[in-house]
């Protein structure tokens, strides 16, 4: 067994994690304009030429390079973009000539790859390998490569040395199926494959706490709390003001009361003064009432 798989785990994500039949009309658009590239410039062989896209596409870079089997036997492709693919490589069926499609999505990446949990260090790239015998689109095949055990080193640039070295950092594997392979880098910022496909660099997504994530969740039912008892708080200020106001009335009025205040039976009711008018005779003077006056 080769030091590639001895090195090398791969966690199966059975998931949708990408949109097949949309990453599938995509590497069909760009093997068409592709094929068409190589045929308008009579390449030669190993030559990289750069594909005009439509303008929908802007952010993504395609190369497209023409190679005899024969060639690529002795030598490789070398320079193939971020891919270094080893002398030793034959394609699988055997042809003459192959078309080597080089893709970057750049910020497309997140609209036609997603890998739940998982957040890109780096735009996917990928390669893919088609029959350039006839460059009309319509007979080119897709074909494989046999590495004979060695390694396709993908060498991903402008990554950071914190973003180099960090532990979590895992080379993604697209699969045409939808299926997504993790793997550990074999030296900051490379990694590796045996065969063509869709590749990035990914970190784990760090999970904020469930009461973060529900912060605002709890912040409206604090602020609804808060104002049913602000307005509790507001209503009971209010009764009491009334009634504060209510007692001092009554205390205002007992005090200008003429009449004084009795309590009977435990009500308080108003009482006057027993007063009586004493008569008076004719002549001014005021009569004494014996005792007898009234037998």
């Amino acid at each position: 067994m080769s030091w590639f798989f001895i090195s090398v785990f791969f966690v199966f994500l059975f998931c949708s994690c990408s949109n097949s039949s949309t990453t599938d009309s995509l590497d069909v658009f760009t093997r068409d304009v592709a094929l068409k590239t190589l045929a308008q410039h009579r390449p030669h062989t190993g030559a990289a030429y750069k594909v005009l896209l439509s303008a929908n596409l802007s952010g993504m870079e395609v190369f497209v390079e023409g190679i005899r089997s024969r060639r690529l036997w002795n030598r490789g492709a070398e320079k193939l973009g971020c891919f270094y693919i080893p002398s030793r490589t034959k394609p699988m069926p055997h042809v003459k000539r192959l078309a080597l499609v080089y893709q970057d999505l750049g910020n497309l990446s997140s609209q036609f790859y997603r890998l739940p949990g998982y957040s890109f260090l780096t735009s996917v790239v990928g390669f893919l390998v088609y029959d350039a015998t006839h460059t009309s689109s319509k007979s080119a095949r897709m074909v494989g490569l046999n590495t004979m055990g060695k390694s396709i080193l993908i060498q991903f640039p402008n990554l950071t040395s914190e973003e180099r070295l960090n532990s979590k950092a895992k080379c993604a594997s697209f699969a045409a199926s939808g299926t997504v392979y993790l793997s550990d880098m074999i030296s900051p910022g490379i990694c590796n494959t045996t065969d063509h496909g869709h590749f990035s660099i990914v970190v784990p997504v760090k999970k904020k706490p469930l009461i973060l994530r529900y912060s605002w969740v709890v912040a409206i039912v604090l602020g609804v709390l808060a104002a049913i008892l602000g307005c509790y708080l507001g209503m009971v200020c209010m009764r009491h003001r009334k009634r504060k106001k209510f007692q001092d009335m009554e205390e205002q009025a007992d005090d200008d009361s003429v009449l004084e205040n009795r309590w009977v039976r435990g009500s308080k009711m108003p009482s006057g003064g027993v007063i009586r008018t004493q008569p008076v005779s004719e002549n001014g003077f005021q009569h004494l009432a014996s005792p007898d006056h009234f037998i």
